[in-house]
């Protein structure tokens, strides 16, 4: 049987990475995208396991871009904000689309940033946008150095911007990122950039 045709296929993939106090950021992140945004967002939020994942409602009427949970097997498409759902570790194969999967906690997280970031930086290379937020654990700091060493861009909010600054100072600790940003300035470099001119100077 034929595969059907992927159509507005992603020019890169942007993956969005927090947890407390990350909710605060990615408001300050996610309105800036423009229409028509090149680049398929997916945001991954710490959240309870059990719980019912709010954030499509709660950013729907604030963003330009449609957004949606992440369903397993969806092939990912540009211009468009998937959050991860609660209680499933969220992986991006290589054919860009997603699977879920019920694998133990990665530091005591499931979806934990970790596993989001090191399958995109496997299946994606230089086309892969790592940005981390707001956090009180390490989680996502492994894994956008990883990023970072298959080509792609990496950006962390400025410790001193985020409310707890424990994730993204666990990234600066391993590694110097293509940009240190407050939230507000992430937004304003994610909206403007082609995947080339999302590149700044390690």
């Amino acid at each position: 049987m034929m595969q059907p045709v992927q159509h507005n296929l992603p020019q890169f993939v942007v993956l969005i990475g927090a947890s407390a106090g990350g909710l605060e950021a990615l408001g300050r992140i996610l309105p800036v995208l423009p229409a028509h945004y090149p680049a398929a967002v997916v945001v991954m939020l710490h959240q309870a396991a059990g719980s019912q994942s709010l954030l499509p409602e709660i950013f729907a009427h604030r963003v330009a871009l449609p957004v949606k949970e992440a369903d397993d097997k969806e092939h990912l498409q540009a211009g468009t904000i998937y959050f991860a759902p609660p209680s499933y570790h969220l992986l991006l194969e290589k054919d860009v689309s997603f699977s879920l999967s019920k694998d133990p906690p990665v530091h005591f997280c499931r979806p934990a940033i970790d596993i989001l970031f090191d399958s995109a930086a496997d299946a994606l290379g230089p086309l892969a946008v790592g940005v981390l937020l707001s956090g009180a654990n390490e989680d996502g700091a492994a894994g956008l150095a990883h990023i970072a060493r298959e080509g792609g861009v990496t950006l962390v909010q400025r410790p001193s911007d985020a409310q707890i600054d424990t994730m993204p100072a666990s990234a600066l600790a391993l590694f110097t990122p293509d940009h240190l940003l407050s939230a507000a300035d992430i937004g304003k470099q994610l909206a403007i950039c082609n995947i080339g001119e999302c590149r700044g100077t390690r």
